[in-house]
């Protein structure tokens, strides 16, 4: 989500908490396309320091912070495709209502970046395993709420397809960016056991450390150039 987008739904957000009228907050995307696709690739892509970074992270973590503390229910209606920051922002909500067609997802490591915006958080209640699976690690998306918060971790295969599955989920994970892959270990082992603003900070130095490498300036620009990164793993 673009640095405006999130000042304005701040903003809008203080407003709803002041007004008495207003007793339930919806949030939704406009059109059908997308409730929240993430940050905007060419902010991150201009990310210069680990200050910068970590400021940024912050911005997006005060939203979904915001979210939780506000003193109203907030209903999500989430509308196609809830990404990153997106899907983390939905998550926020007190209700979520997904549509047919809502995909969820955190692909950060494709861009050489993890989940900062309250992500670890929010799926440590799914247990580790489950954290590690949910897109975190595979930058998958998945297309119901259902399957994405509560059975991306319970995979199944049969036994002869043991080792095959286990070979397909390793070159996926293996085909990420190292540096964000072993960073979401770290917020996950870390911050299994810290207060919430403390694991919000963590994941905010965490990112700030990402931004400082040459995989994060790869991840996006093959974004934006439309092929595949070539991850250094510095």
């Amino acid at each position: 989500m673009r640095t405006r987008l999130l000042d304005e739904l701040s903003t809008a957000l203080r407003d709803m908490e002041r007004d008495d009228k207003v007793r339930v907050v919806v949030i939704t995307g406009a059109g059908k396309k997308a409730f929240a696709a993430g940050a905007d690739i060419s902010e991150l892509n201009a990310l210069a320091s680990a200050g910068s970074g970590a400021e940024k992270a912050r911005r997006g973590q005060g939203i979904t912070r915001q979210i939780e503390r506000l003193g109203k229910p907030v209903v999500m209606a989430i509308n196609g495709f809830a990404l990153g920051g997106g899907c983390e922002l939905a998550m926020a909500g007190d209700i979520r209502i997904a549509s047919e067609n809502a995909k969820f997802g955190q692909p950060e490591v494709n861009l050489g970046l993890i989940p900062v915006t309250g992500g670890f958080a929010t799926f440590d209640a799914a247990g580790r395993q489950r954290c590690c699976d949910a897109s975190l690690f595979n930058g998958r998306n998945h297309r119901r709420a259902g399957s994405f918060a509560h059975r991306s971790g319970d995979s199944r295969c049969p036994r002869r397809e043991l080792m095959n599955e286990a070979k397909r989920i390793a070159t996926l994970v293996a085909s990420k960016a190292p540096l964000a892959i072993a960073a979401c270990k770290r917020v996950i082992n870390n911050g299994a056991h810290l207060s919430i603003d403390d694991a919000l900070e963590l994941e905010a130095l965490e990112f700030g450390t990402l931004v400082d490498t040459e995989d994060i300036k790869e991840g996006t620009s093959a974004f934006l150039e439309k092929r595949k990164p070539a991850w250094k793993g510095r």
